[in-house]
């Protein structure tokens, strides 16, 4: 069967936003994707389910979802077997499309780096001149940034010109974070915290209670602030500390947490094994890793 480009548009848009949330996608949300007339997007949805295409999921909740002659349809049969690779553009990740496939058509050239990015969604979501991030990339954590100077809408492909790769450290955490790790007792004072600050040459530091568990975490900020407001040298950490202290187990890879430290706006995060803390990581030694994050 021949379908019409829209038709090709809502489909993939339709078994993109499925693979994304594992339910039912309702007209308007394709609608809103594609920026067409939700009206458009229904009629288009009976013509597809008439073709064996798209099943209705009736009820409030209900919506459509794809059938497998959608996926023969349009070539995406091991689409269900395929790890995720996003796309962003301007920081924010683009809803209904993901990467297919990379190929750089330019490599030898001393000043340009091209490539050719097949994605599964609708080319029209794009326009000339937007800056682009593609990845990570399952194998080789491979982030790609640039800026669209092209689209061929037959191949569903973008056109970028590449101003930057990077290859994201496969390693967990725990091959980069501090240790042995410096931390306060619950009954430390301000005076105790910037001593071993100044001793050791750091900014913060994980407090713990008796058992070794974690308790929060007190920074040089927090010590200051609590000057500011009239305590004294002698009073506890525990009355300055931050309690809501973000964690993150020992065997997550570093570029997982990249996110965290930007949601949180953080300069610090504590690792833990079994519940206790075990290391810290810091802005900076993200940084070191890939200054370009």
């Amino acid at each position: 069967m021949e379908l019409s480009p829209i038709q090709k548009d809502i489909l993939i848009t339709l078994i993109t936003l499925y693979h994304q949330s594992s339910h039912s996608i309702k007209g308007e949300e394709i609608a809103e994707v594609l920026k067409r007339n939700p009206g458009t997007v229904r009629n288009q949805m009976q013509a597809l389910k008439a073709l064996g295409l798209v099943d209705g999921v009736p009820g409030p909740k209900g919506g459509y979802s794809p059938t497998a002659g959608a996926y023969r349809e349009l070539n995406l049969g091991d689409l269900e077997h395929q790890s995720e690779v996003p796309i962003f553009r301007d920081g924010e990740k683009v809803k209904g499309v993901r990467v297919r496939e990379l190929g750089f058509t330019t490599l030898c050239h001393p000043d340009l780096c091209q490539a050719m990015v097949r994605i599964i969604g609708s080319v029209k979501l794009f326009r000339v001149g937007d800056m682009v991030s593609i990845g990570p990339t399952p194998v080789n954590k491979l982030l790609v940034r640039g800026e669209v100077f092209g689209m061929d809408e037959n191949l569903q492909a973008l056109l970028i010109s590449v101003s930057e790769m990077i290859s994201l450290p496969k390693q967990p955490i725990k091959h980069y974070m501090s240790t042995p790790l410096l931390t306060l007792p619950l009954t430390a004072t301000l005076r105790d915290a910037v001593r071993l600050f100044n001793t050791h040459h750091i900014h913060g530091a994980p407090v713990l209670k008796d058992g070794g568990e974690l308790a929060g975490i007190v920074t040089l900020s927090d010590i200051v602030r609590g000057l500011d407001e009239g305590l004294t040298l002698d009073a506890p950490v525990a009355g300055v500390m931050t309690a809501d202290v973000v964690e993150a187990p020992s065997t997550i890879r570093l570029y997982e947490l990249v996110g965290r430290f930007k949601e949180r706006e953080i300069g610090r995060l504590i690792v833990v094994e079994d519940g206790k803390p075990v290391g810290i990581v810091t802005q900076t030694d993200i940084i070191r890793v890939f200054p370009s994050l």
